[in-house]
């Protein structure tokens, strides 16, 4: 098989697919003949990206999701069962950062705000695409961490704090439904050129730009391509015995 056809008539749903790494891997998998549909808050940006789908001659499905709540979620699933007639593969991409500050300085709302959308979000979702994977025949649920969530972060505590549970839920649901055939796997990015990451270097003074860009022995930013490739690999059936795994596209920075 093609490797770049091995995604083909796969039931696709990204959360955050409006912009970033999930635009970007929407895109992808729309070219690689997936049936994919985005989800997302701003509705500007899921028009930007469904016309940059038509452009290259391909399409998207949209449709408006708060993932942190959980009302908001089940109508997204509904819908996806119902639009792209089942679902299977799920990539939790929604998310939020929080301006860097010192966790004694960080407001109640910043760091609940953090945990409803990048934990409990995901949370959210994994649920729901159990519960539509299960009578189905199994599928793949693919959660957007970071090395924020494998390692120490400094001035971005809350975030790093919602990170790590998302690997903590990877791999407990993993074991729990390996023998329903609903796999569950995180991706770990470093500091990737996306409109947040951009967000949060406009923050920065000049010195604080210069050491996020040089946080990895590759002294870049990463692109979302490059981790919208890795992605979409595992989207495909190539990826069929990988389960409860981190994989990690930092640069080397954890090396």
């Amino acid at each position: 098989m093609n490797p770049a056809a091995n995604v083909e008539n796969k039931r696709i749903l990204i959360t955050g697919g409006a912009s970033g790494i999930g635009a970007e891997l929407a895109l992808l998998l729309a070219q690689r003949g997936a049936k994919v549909m985005i989800a997302d808050l701003s509705a500007e940006n899921s028009e930007k990206t469904k016309k940059q789908a038509s452009n290259h001659g391909t399409s998207l499905l949209t449709h408006a999701v708060d993932v942190s709540d959980a009302k908001s979620v089940k109508n997204l699933f509904a819908a996806a069962m119902q639009q792209l007639g089942g679902i299977d593969v799920v990539i939790n991409n929604a998310g939020i950062d929080h301006d860097p500050a010192p966790m004694h300085e960080l407001s109640d709302d910043d760091f609940d705000r953090n945990i409803a959308v990048n934990l409990k979000g995901v949370w959210h979702c994994m649920r729901a695409a159990i519960a539509c994977m299960a009578p189905n025949g199994g599928g793949h649920v693919i959660n957007v961490a970071s090395v924020a969530g494998l390692r120490s972060s400094p001035m971005i505590s809350a975030y790093s704090a919602a990170k790590h549970g998302v690997v903590g839920l990877t791999k407990s649901a993993a074991v729990e439904y390996a023998r329903a055939n609903i796999r569950f796997n995180a991706v770990c990015p470093s500091f990737v050129d996306t409109p947040m990451v951009q967000n949060t270097m406009a923050k920065l003074d000049e010195r604080g730009r210069k050491a996020l860009v040089k946080a990895n022995p590759m002294k870049r930013l990463g692109k979302p391509d490059e981790i919208a490739g890795a992605m979409a690999w595992m989207c495909s059936d190539e990826s069929s015995f990988m389960t409860g795994q981190t994989m990690v596209l930092d640069g080397g920075m954890l090396a």
